[in-house]
């Protein structure tokens, strides 16, 4: 195994490991608005991603900066061709971090209504827009000689790309309803649980179509097994769900997320973008990679910094692992939940 290839893995886990934890914060953002009631059970849901979500967002941060640094034509092209669904991506991620901070830092109910209405469409688009990015890097776009992406916005937006959207849009709702379950108590959990169970009735068809016509398109055998996994924990999800079991349900709704994610990268390796006017015109790990040298340099420093991330997240998570509900809320707002 070569180091690009090597790269493309760890690019992989890294981009698995954002949608596993991003995911969840996506769908409490989305639940704000559909399982919360008034302000107080949307603090509550708030609050229960409140000391992780910007840690979360690291693992964005590092899998963009590894495709650029060992990767960068594959960088230059993704970000160049699919500037603007990934620009508003950014924007709201942005607008999103400014909500969370700003909206308990006063009492006025229209100001956190607003804020908290922010948080809800920031994470509603990104969990869309997401699924249509990734499905459009698998599936190949207008890539040319010179690997520019020469297409145009309605280019990205076909049938498959938008199925892919909705996938990741009900996936992450359901996995933030069963994190929801397993991070409150009282009646908010119970419509938590309640809430899941619908949405994971959604999302496994819509699911199953995306992962089979991913398979059928470009599909090998270690895809397939991924696409049975996804599948699979899907469904014992909804199980588990069903006895009330939330801690294996958010266990299984995440490995979901995994193989799913694990899927579609494992379908499109060894390319990185494959190209739909010339095979020969693909980026793949190959031909987009950096030097050699510059491979082995970032292998040392993932080797020493990894474990020291990993270690520092599983410690905070670790530390908020309470379940709380609205009694834990005080009738007034304070300057900041967390």
């Amino acid at each position: 195994m070569q180091l690009h290839d090597v790269w493309f893995i760890l690019i992989a886990v890294l981009w698995t490991g954002y949608f596993f934890l991003e995911g969840f914060d996506f769908g409490i953002g989305i639940l704000t608005r559909t399982l919360a009631r008034d302000t107080t059970e949307r603090r509550v849901l708030i609050n229960t991603i409140g000391p992780v979500w910007d840690g979360n967002e690291v693992w964005l941060l590092t899998a963009g900066g590894a495709t650029f640094a060992a990767f960068p034509d594959w960088y230059a092209t993704l970000f160049s061709g699919f500037y603007l669904p990934l620009l508003a991506i950014l924007v709201c991620l942005i607008v999103r971090g400014v909500a969370f901070e700003y909206r308990a830092k006063r009492t006025d109910e229209r100001w956190q209504r607003n804020w908290e209405l922010a948080i809800f469409w920031t994470s509603l688009v990104p969990a869309f827009l997401w699924g249509v990015v990734f499905a459009n890097i698998v599936h190949g776009t207008a890539i040319d000689g010179q690997k520019n992406y020469i297409g145009g916005l309605g280019d990205l937006l076909t049938p498959y790309a938008l199925l892919g959207g909705l996938v990741t849009l009900l996936l992450f709702t359901f996995h933030g309803a069963v994190f929801a379950a397993l991070k409150t108590v009282g009646e908010i959990r119970e419509r938590a649980r309640t809430q899941a169970a619908v949405l994971g009735l959604a999302t496994a068809p819509a699911a199953l179509g995306f992962l089979i016509w991913t398979q059928a398109d470009q599909g090998d055998g270690w895809s397939l097994a991924a696409l049975v996994v996804a599948v699979l924990a899907l469904l014992a999800a909804l199980g588990a769900n069903r006895i009330g079991r939330e801690g294996w349900a958010f266990a299984l709704s995440g490995l979901t997320v995994v193989a799913a994610v694990a899927m579609l990268f494992l379908a499109l390796f060894p390319d990185v973008m494959p190209s739909t006017l010339d095979p020969a015109w693909s980026l793949t790990v190959e031909n987009a990679a950096s030097s050699a040298y510059t491979l082995k340099v970032m292998t040392v420093v993932a080797a020493v910094f990894t474990p020291i991330v990993l270690l520092y997240q599983g410690w905070t998570y670790w530390v908020f692992r309470k379940r709380i509900g609205v009694q834990h809320i005080p009738a007034a707002a304070p300057a900041a939940d967390h």
